[in-house]
């Protein structure tokens, strides 16, 4: 399947029963500006344009949201609890992103969005919902076009310091990447 454009991978989304019933069950929860990001999103589009019969298995799917009325991390496992309850074959990882900046030591997000502009990899800033109408919703504040071409390199915020591209680096090596996807381009 050709992937050109935003409309393309909203379509192979739409097509897949399991993200599908990811995005619907992360749209039950009702939370303000909720996403479901990065990996989830990134290795479809790649495990599509490499041909694969199977998807990728991902080590979690990573569920967002923001409510600075309450950054209790024991409120994001309530939700992964509820979500385990609907989806339990589903690896859920939840994070409200309002108080994520603690725990990366760096001035505080101001959506989900913004927050998804800062992970490490443009390819990876990327994040799917539901809209009221059950529309499907694509954020990619770097754009899609490394996704689409399959080029891996930092985001601005993780270029533009020693220390979080030391982290980038050590991510790309970890993750294994290129193992997963032969045709990936690393910078």
């Amino acid at each position: 399947m050709l992937l050109r454009s935003r409309e393309d991978i909203i379509r192979l989304i739409r097509a897949d029963e399991w993200m599908m019933d990811i995005l619907r069950a992360s749209q039950s929860l009702n939370l303000p500006d909720w996403w479901v990001c990065a990996g989830f999103v990134r290795s479809k589009i790649w495990d599509t344009l490499h041909g694969f019969s199977e998807r990728t298995p991902l080590s979690d799917v990573d569920f967002i949201y923001y409510d600075a009325s309450n950054i209790d991390k024991a409120a994001e496992k309530q939700l992964e609890i509820q979500l385990k309850r609907m989806l339990p074959y589903v690896p859920w990882s939840v994070k409200n992103q309002a108080r994520m900046h603690l725990i990366n030591h760096i001035p505080p997000y101001l959506s989900s969005v913004d927050a998804i502009s800062k992970f490490p990899e443009t390819a990876t800033a990327l994040g799917l919902k539901l809209d009221d109408q059950d529309h499907i919703v694509l954020t990619a504040p770097h754009g899609i076009d490394d996704v689409l071409q399959m080029i891996i390199k930092p985001t601005p915020f993780f270029s533009a310091c020693k220390d979080r591209l030391a982290i980038y680096e050590k991510r790309i090596i970890q993750k294994k990447l290129k193992d997963k996807w032969n045709r990936v381009t690393i910078i």
